[in-house]
């Protein structure tokens, strides 16, 4: 049977949150893959690129892998009861729930956090506690039928580790080969654990309105589920 594999496609999405683990996800065999949003007009990502949806809340299938991918346009998400419902309709049949980045605040918001273990993007780590979770400081993070990804690039990392699930280590590692995914970064910058103190300050600030508005979110959506 063909697999239904689907990501949410939303305005400012990141668009390596999605893409990384599409093309990962999207060479497995016997599959289908879906972008979704409310509506099938083009969508803008967070640095410009156009998405193009393939098919509506509406109109979208039973999905065997749904994958929220995270970036700027999250906050909406979390506060947008039509994209959490139609999430929660879909994780509650689906094989595997999965994210990407800052997309586990979304399934966070959504009440699919709840006692699991998880990750997303380290500028955001403290926000998961918040939601329910099990915060785990990792590239690819698996409780059950839940498969979270870090940071934008550790969406590639997840989306092997998923395909490995449904397809076997060797058909993933065949995957691997063909996309030439041997990490070799020109620097040890990749995590606040190994970049330099700088650039970590940078970072931060950068991040810090992004943070306090994400946390004054995520505290509203907390206090609408029980966390008890």
């Amino acid at each position: 049977m063909t697999l239904q594999i689907g990501f949410l496609l939303f305005p400012q999405v990141q668009q390596l949150d999605l893409t990384g683990p599409y093309d990962v996800l999207a060479s497995l065999p016997n599959v289908q893959v879906h972008l979704i949003w409310k509506d099938l007009v083009p969508i803008t990502a967070s640095t410009g690129l156009l998405l193009k949806p393939t098919t509506t809340f509406e109109d979208c299938p039973d999905l065997d892998v749904i994958c929220i991918p995270g970036g700027a346009g999250v906050g909406p998400l979390m506060e947008d009861e039509q994209t959490l419902e139609f999430i929660r309709r879909q994780a509650a049949q689906a094989r595997y729930v999965t994210s990407v980045c800052t997309g586990s605040l979304v399934l966070g918001a959504a009440g699919l956090l709840k006692g699991k273990r998880a990750t997303t993007h380290w500028a955001y780590h403290e926000l998961l506690p918040k939601l329910g979770a099990i915060a785990v400081q990792d590239r690819v993070v698996r409780d059950g039928n839940l498969f979270t990804g870090g940071g934008i690039t550790a969406g590639i990392d997840f989306a092997l580790v998923l395909a490995a699930e449904l397809v076997g280590v060797e058909a993933a590692q065949l995957i691997q080969l063909q996309l030439e995914y041997a990490p070799a970064p020109p620097f040890e910058s990749g995590s606040p654990q190994t970049a330099p103190s700088a650039v970590v300050d940078e970072a931060r600030h950068r991040a810090a309105l992004s943070l306090k508005l994400r946390t004054e979110i995520t505290e509203r959506a907390a206090a609408k589920l029980d966390l008890r």
